[in-house]
């Protein structure tokens, strides 16, 4: 059984990647089909879900983030309506005479500088900020359980009473005398009487 923890987090992976996938291909011009879509978010769930169940560092987020990008980047531009009509063609860069590759710019095999520069700026921020969200649910978590754990050793709330005295056989001085140290002359004059 899978822990609800382990769930929401792999959920806000798929979230992220899949925004950014989606994102990423609409700003540069690619159109994304609902059914590709459909088949995205449950591989990026399926592939998001085992790493959730520990700490995941940015040295397993980025890799992750980057192959998922990757896929999700293939999976769109083979179900883009306005692709060629061969995935095998749009895949080698080989447009069919009056049929336009919209969307990313191929170059033969290989994807314009352009698009690689703004893929892996996307995938190394959003993988920077989903370490830094890691590990603040970890130190979060780790706070959380320190302090049950102290709760649960110590079951009984304090009971606060008035400090005791340091010396209790020494008489109670009245509150309304000044120390021997502190000045009495501050403060306005006082009245001054006339004497008779």
């Amino acid at each position: 059984m899978t822990s609800p923890l382990r769930l929401a987090r792999a959920a806000a992976f798929t979230a992220v990647c899949l925004g950014l996938g989606v994102v990423a291909h609409l700003f540069s011009g690619g159109a994304v089909a609902p059914g590709a879509l459909a088949l995205g978010l449950p591989a990026v769930f399926a592939a998001a879900l085992p790493l959730s169940g520990g700490e995941r560092t940015l040295r397993a987020i980025l890799p992750l983030l980057a192959a998922l990008q990757v896929v999700l980047h293939v999976l769109f531009a083979l179900s883009s309506p306005s692709s060629s009509p061969s995935a095998v063609d749009l895949m080698a860069g080989h447009a069919m005479p009056g049929h336009a590759v919209v969307g990313h710019a191929m170059v033969g095999h290989m994807p314009s500088l352009g698009m690689l520069l703004g893929h892996g700026w996307a995938v190394v921020l959003t993988a920077l900020w989903l370490a830094r969200g890691e590990a603040a649910l970890w130190a979060l978590l780790r706070r959380l359980a320190v302090r049950l754990t102290r709760i649960a050793a110590d079951p009984a709330p304090p009971v606060f009473a008035p400090p005791a005295s340091p010396h209790p056989d020494e008489p109670r001085l009245p509150r309304f005398l000044a120390p021997r140290h502190c000045v009495t002359r501050r403060g306005p004059p006082g009245l001054l009487q006339p004497s008779a």
